[in-house]
């Protein structure tokens, strides 16, 4: 009896090495819930197209999501501290914010881009702009430290010979900063659109310059993805990607019906968001080996800048090989 035991558990043993039999704890479950975060930007309107049009759903579903939720947060700070608690599955945000995280071990990577350009320099309606030189002194709102805004304007002011130490940066969130400057409280924002749109609308501001002519085509945001998804649901992934790009088709291609779909899911005013659509820099892509250059480049600066300890490179931030095979197929049909 002894020995027939014996060989039972010799039996198992080998089955477990040869990868047979696993483990309870080493078995995933299938994902039936997909967690989405993103921003009250028109940056992120794809988002909400896919949402709006029932896309998600419907798509998804065939890969065994059963349920898709989104959650919308201020800045791209706050998406990322929810996809460490593990909260969410993916987001919308700018390339900058995600640096300083991956280098600390975040578990995630870009799959698609989403956006390049977008964000807008504004100031009083009683202050005039004559270059780069003349923010010395104002005091100006952009997103916090690390962000695609924060590290873009320290940038650009530094070729320009302007000293960050010169203009008084304050880091706040784009709803906070859009409420100081309508309170008279900044001197000037650097915050993406709709951001610039809703100051101008209501007096209380100019657009002067819009971050492509301070970076002509710069990587802006892209979808963030858990480690964990892409290596146990990379077909689930390749799906997110197209479902992506089509919303980002339909937003290029009827780009005043997405204005229409993000003021009925944000609240925000209708025409205020057409202006910020027709007169935006901003354009809706999904490429993501057009952002990668300039987020090596972000991840220089922020690292010059002691933001990071660690230079960080492509293969820490990007796994553009979902993509690529999604757009492979889809030339070859």
């Amino acid at each position: 009896m002894k020995i027939i035991t014996l060989i039972a558990l010799l039996v198992i043993v080998v089955l477990f090495s040869l990868g047979c039999i696993s483990s309870p704890e080493n078995k995933t479950e299938k994902v039936t819930t997909l967690r989405i975060g993103y921003q009250p930007t028109t940056h992120h309107v794809a988002e909400m197209i896919a949402q709006e049009m029932g896309w998600w759903q419907k798509d998804l579903l065939p890969f065994g999501i059963t349920d898709v939720k989104e959650f919308g947060y201020p800045s791209g700070g706050s998406e990322l501290e929810a996809m460490k608690a593990g909260d969410i599955d993916m987001a919308y945000i700018c390339t900058g914010p995600f640096i300083r995280p991956a280098s600390r071990g975040l578990d995630a990577k870009f799959v698609v881009a989403v956006n390049t350009n977008g964000s807008t320099l504004v100031l009083r309606p009683d202050l005039s702009y004559e270059g780069p030189q003349s923010l010395r002194g104002l005091q100006i709102g952009a997103l916090p430290t690390g962000t695609n805004q924060d590290t873009l304007l320290k940038v650009w002011l530094e070729k320009n010979g302007v000293n960050i130490s010169e203009v008084k940066m304050t880091a706040m969130g784009p709803g906070d900063a859009v409420s100081a400057m309508l309170a008279g409280k900044l001197d000037g924002v650097f915050l993406p659109e709709p951001a610039g749109a809703m100051i101008e609308f209501a007096k209380k501001g100019k657009s002067w310059v819009y971050s492509g002519e301070m970076k002509p085509n710069h990587a802006c945001c892209a979808i963030v993805v858990s480690g964990k998804l892409i290596r146990e649901e990379p077909e689930l992934v390749e799906q997110i990607i197209r479902t992506h790009m089509n919303a980002t088709d339909y937003a290029n291609a009827h780009p005043m019906q997405a204005a229409e779909i993000y003021s009925n899911r944000t609240g925000q005013d209708l025409e205020m968001i057409k202006y910020s659509i027709r007169t935006w820099d901003g354009k809706w892509m999904s490429d993501p080996h057009l952002l990668v250059n300039d987020t090596l480049e972000y991840a220089k600066a922020q690292y010059a800048m002691n933001y990071t300890q660690k230079m960080m490179g492509q293969s820490d931030l990007f796994d553009n090989s979902l993509y690529d095979k999604v757009t492979i197929v889809q030339k070859e049909t």
